[in-house]
């Protein structure tokens, strides 16, 4: 049932380009009903012009090939042409539903899955599906339609010899369906070991610095090599299957044209075909051979796409984080967030990525709006699960999540998350320019907004520096700016967010005495009537919260508005 709605909405992307594909699919059925031209020419040659001297018919019967070769050849670039772009569009629209589904996926699924593996799907299997719709069917439809053609005359000149030569092509294609027979499981085992390999090179090269300092280029290529070695060895087997399938055919259609010669020469020495006849025969024998061939030739193509498609399936089947739109799944409700700040209660929450193994336990609290809860303990105490469960990241193993009352589980979470201000210990930089980073929230923030933001957070004092300023590129992850650096672009475009909740990691970890100075003046300002919950390890960050917690193994052990006694360790 799943996998009809997934051929459903394939289908429904297929009928969008329904012109462009009609369009490819009729000039893909003119084109060889115009190649037929040349096989008659040749018969009224050897029969009318050879046999019996009608040197007047020889400009007419040329002109008819030309006219016919004309039209075959515009129907084929029609159907090329249009074919090509019809699937593109179909195969731009696909990858772009991957994309939103991919992207609306939960957060743990990224967990399990490599980047990469996720990118091939998204690009390279929709680009075979592309091929399948631009290329492949074109061709099968074209090839059955020459056949059936190419059938009918040929039954319509000799139907004897027509059924010997069907019921041996008819073996031919018995065999060809058995040779085919799971020829795409095996081209789906070689993407998934591509996808695999494009995944491990992301992570390598994402973490090159890792990579160098470990010294560990020499075993990477290693592992490359071994990972490319395994993709060549089960490409190899597949294209290994397709060749002994064309190897086949071809000894199939050597057979068959053999037949034809010795039962069309005692046909022609009896009297029963002309020599044209027998030229046509053989011509068109020819062309009824061309499905076969062409479904050999094209055959790697569709099992790669047929792959494709299955793996593109499993990902378009995969649950959504929100489902119709809530963090549960459940129908939302059309709860509008309140413009005043809001508060926050945790009722006994637990959470436990692996079964039987909680990182949370019954953690209870409650942040009233416009104050600043400070989140203390050691490392491995919860704190960044905590703040991931908030900003709607995962669901609790148990317990709730209220929002002024009403249960996040409740809440469309993209309205939620628009409301939410984020700066995490290692701040996300895009390979943009600055401008783009801060601005990534809320992209329609006016000029003085911008300014504003980036005065609050301090980033003029190193964007000036910077060779064009705002519109300098970072680099991928930020890595041309230092920590500090792209701590405070993370800062600003969460000033530039104007949430009404603020999740702070320790913010200010990367920054000097100075900066931390100037930004906690910052945050401080920023958290003013909003409701801010902060991981802090430093004093002066816990002295400006109204309430401290300390958890330690999931749970709250020490909570109050004096410094707790692991701060001041």
């Amino acid at each position: 049932m799943k996998n009809g709605r997934k051929q459903l909405q394939l289908g429904l992307l297929v009928w969008r380009e329904r012109r462009l594909l009609f369009a490819a699919l009729a000039a893909s059925v003119v084109a060889p009903l115009a190649g037929m031209a040349l096989p008659f020419a040749v018969k009224l040659m050897v029969d009318e012009v050879i046999g019996h001297g009608r040197g007047d018919l020889l400009v007419p019967i040329a002109l008819l090939a030309a006219a016919g070769l004309m039209v075959q050849a515009g129907a084929t670039y029609g159907a090329s042409q249009w074919g090509a772009v019809g699937g593109q569009r179909v195969a731009t629209r696909l990858r772009q539903q991957l994309q939103r589904h991919t992207i609306r996926l939960p957060a743990r699924f990224f967990d399990s899955q490599q980047s990469g593996s996720l990118v091939s799907r998204i690009i390279t299997d929709t680009e075979q599906v592309r091929n399948l719709l631009g290329y492949g069917v074109l061709q099968l439809v074209s090839a059955a339609l020459t056949g059936v053609v190419a059938f009918a005359v040929l039954w319509s000149i000799n139907w004897r010899l027509t059924a010997v030569l069907t019921g041996l092509l008819l073996v031919m294609m018995v065999g060809l369906s058995r040779g085919f027979r799971g020829l795409d499981t095996t081209f789906r085992a070689a993407a998934e070991l591509q996808a695999a390999l494009a995944g491990r090179l992301t992570q390598v090269l994402s973490g090159i610095m890792v990579v160098k300092t470990c010294a560990a280029e020499r075993r990477e290529v290693h592992r490359f090599a071994r990972d490319t070695h395994g993709i060549l060895r089960a490409s190899v087997a597949a294209s290994r299957r397709v060749s002994g399938l064309i190897a086949a055919i071809a000894l199939a259609i050597g057979a068959v044209s053999l037949v034809l010669l010795v039962l069309g020469g005692q046909a022609v020495a009896a009297g029963g075909m002309t020599l044209g006849d027998l030229t046509l025969f053989i011509v068109l024998v020819g062309l009824l051979s061309t499905p076969v061939v062409q479904t050999a030739a094209i055959g790697s193509e569709l099992g790669r796409a047929v792959a494709a498609l299955g793996r593109i399936a499993e990902v378009l089947e995969l649950p959504l984080e929100d489902g119709n739109g809530s963090q549960s799944g459940r129908a939302p409700r059309p709860l509008r967030l309140p413009a005043h700040p809001a508060s926050i209660e945790l009722d006994r929450v637990s959470y436990a990525y692996v079964p039987g193994c909680p990182v949370l336990r019954d953690v209870s609290f409650t942040a009233p709006p416009g104050t600043v809860t400070a989140l203390t303990g050691p490392n491995g105490a919860g704190k960044s699960t905590l703040l991931g469960l908030l900003m709607g990241l995962d669901a609790p193993s148990s317990g709730r999540i209220l929002l002024d009352g009403r249960p996040l589980s409740e809440l469309r979470l993209g309205e939620y998350r628009r409301s939410l201000g984020v700066v995490l210990q290692q701040s996300q930089l895009f390979d943009a320019t600055v401008e783009e980073n801060i601005r990534y929230g809320r992209p329609a923030a006016s000029a003085a907004e911008f300014r504003q933001a980036t005065r609050l957070a301090h980033c003029d004092e190193f964007v000036e520096r910077l060779p064009d300023g705002y519109q300098t590129a970072v680099g991928e992850r930020g890595v041309k700016l230092s920590g500090g650096q792209r701590q405070r672009v993370a800062i600003a475009r969460a000033i530039l967010a104007d949430p009404r909740i603020l999740l702070l990691d320790e913010a200010t970890n990367q920054l000097d005495e100075e900066s931390e100075r100037l930004i906690q003046e910052a945050l401080a300002a920023l958290c003013e009537g909003r409701t801010a919950l902060v991981i802090a390890h430093r004093l002066s960050t816990m002295r400006r919260a109204d309430q401290v917690l300390v958890l330690e193994s999931g749970a709250i052990v020490d909570r109050g508005r004096e410094e707790p006694v692991y701060a001041a360790v």
